[in-house]
């Protein structure tokens, strides 16, 4: 089965209570058809109770069929499970990131480098190095024009 079928057959189901667990919604949902699969996402550990097992408040119902899915989506969106209204669609295919960049910025990559970032005699950069260097008057990186200025109004005062 490709991705693009098994997203069809999924519905995403938000909103759940602490107190719902895989159970529940096979219960729930049931009715609309055969349910191949009921995935809850774990929240992140607190390391001061880590027997305490937590979900992060939704989850995906994945159905034998795309019509059963629609069906559950119809007659399970803004309805209440235990207490909480449940917001219930077709759960979308997470985008992935770019292969191997993680976390960091993507000026990071060496791809995009070479695609966007200019030499540094032809930045600009290199004039600001040659007229005084990096932080000359105060904070590194930038230039006070104003510097100059005043100098020279505090020479022609004296």
């Amino acid at each position: 089965m490709d991705e693009g079928t098994k997203t069809k057959k999924t519905v995403f189901v938000g909103g759940i209570g602490d107190d719902v667990d895989e159970t529940v919604l096979v219960e729930s949902f049931s009715p609309f058809g055969d349910i191949i699969e009921v995935q809850i996402p774990p929240a992140p550990t607190n390391p001061s109770q880590p027997n305490e097992v937590k979900h992060r408040g939704f989850a995906f119902v994945t159905f034998a069929s795309t019509a059963d899915a629609q069906d559950a989506i119809d007659n399970m969106d803004l309805n209440e499970l235990k207490g909480r209204v449940l917001k219930v669609n077709l759960a979308r295919q997470v985008k992935a990131p770019i292969q191997g960049a993680g976390n960091r910025a993507i000026w990071e990559s060496e791809d995009w480098l070479q695609q966007y970032a200019k030499p540094l005699n032809r930045s600009g950069g290199h004039t600001l190095r040659a007229k005084g260097g990096e932080g000359s008057n105060g904070a590194e990186g930038e230039e006070n024009p104003d510097a100059d200025q005043q100098g020279d109004e505090n020479a022609m005062e004296e």
